[in-house]
């Protein structure tokens, strides 16, 4: 093995590129003369690339910083220090008004659609919203021909265009988000835990229809997620992030087949099997301890402290992600090989 960089394969066209991004949160305290005593390290040093037509899972625990990438690749927040190409320019150099822009090309559905949508806006607001903002992306349609349009695309019935968020179940709601997201024709979506708030059954049918759209339209999504088996559906590639930085990607079949980094293993021990007699047989590894705080993160490996196979180096040396397969790179002093 050798210390490579996450390299791609194909000649196809990146859509993200995303170099070393470092966000910082300080720690205040005081009331009138506030003093920074700490810093949060939500994310720290991560690398990222997406391309054309292709799905990035982000997984990892509450709090691991994945959905601060996903706030950070929109634009939402600035970066403390990094790079992010979107489509050949750099965002974080952008001044507001060309990141308003920009944002035509990168669009977000959010995680709970409980809270995501303004309950005093009518469906037809909320999908014709992007379009106040961006009249031009009606392509000389009326506003409310281009909402009838995407409803119908979403799943959802065009009567209910006067309709508000409570008169719909969950699942609707969120096709509601899908919808909206849709409008400007972007290139890339990010999708921050876009199914995790619905029933199971309800699920299956929200990612039907991601899939059906990544395909009618060439999309490229940013799925954030904790959940490995929903992962699993959609994903062509995962990252997987622990305490602000990735530890282990690569393709989706190498990643599930063969978990080279101790932190993903566990993670894959801990997802069900549908097979109840293949589950009975399966050994779940249980990690000791609690995540350390981002505030005061380990030295060296940041998973050291709740590694079964950790030794004195992991503690002085902070492992760099080298490659395990061709494009399967793991952070790991004593990475799985088998």
């Amino acid at each position: 093995m050798t210390s490579s960089t996450e390299t791609d394969p194909v000649e196809t066209k990146r859509v993200i590129d995303a170099v070393d991004l470092v966000k910082f949160y300080p720690i205040n305290r005081g009331i009138l003369f506030k003093k920074q005593v700490g810093t949060v390290h939500a994310v720290d040093g991560v690398t990222l690339w997406l391309n054309e037509g292709e799905t990035l899972a982000i997984v990892g625990e509450s709090g691991c910083g994945k959905s601060t990438v996903g706030r950070l690749l929109l634009g939402l927040e600035p970066p403390t220090s990094g790079t992010i190409d979107i489509l050949g320019d750099d965002i974080t150099t952008m001044s507001q008004k060309a990141l308003r822009h920009k944002r035509r090309d990168i669009q977000i559905i959010l995680q709970d659609p409980y809270t995501s949508l303004n309950p005093r806006m009518t469906v037809r607001s909320i999908i014709g919203e992007p379009f106040d903002i961006h009249p031009d992306a009606l392509h000389g349609r009326d506003e409310k021909t281009a909402v009838l349009e995407l409803m119908d695309r979403v799943g959802l019935d065009p009567e209910f265009i006067n309709r508000y968020p409570h008169q719909f179940s969950g699942g609707q709601r969120q096709r509601i988000g899908v919808a909206r997201a849709l409008a400007l024709n972007p290139s890339v979506i990010v999708a921050d835990e876009p199914v995790s708030a619905l029933d199971v059954s309800v699920q299956a049918q929200v990612m039907n229809l991601l899939l059906e759209l990544r395909d009618e339209f060439g999309l490229s999504y940013v799925f954030i997620s904790h959940d490995l088996a929903v992962v699993r559906q959609i994903a062509d590639r995962i990252a997987v992030m622990y305490l602000g930085k990735i530890v282990e990607t690569g393709p989706q079949a190498d990643i599930y087949a063969a978990p080279a980094h101790p932190y993903t293993k566990a993670l894959m021990s801990a997802a069900p099997i549908p097979d109840p007699e293949k589950q009975k047989l399966r050994h779940r590894i249980e990690l000791e301890g609690d995540v350390p705080s981002p505030a005061d993160p380990p030295t060296g490996c940041r998973f050291r402290t709740r590694c079964w196979k950790a030794e004195s180096v992991c503690a002085e040396v902070e492992p760099p992600l080298v490659e395990i397969t061709s494009g399967h790179l793991a952070a790991c002093h004593f990475p799985e090989t088998t």
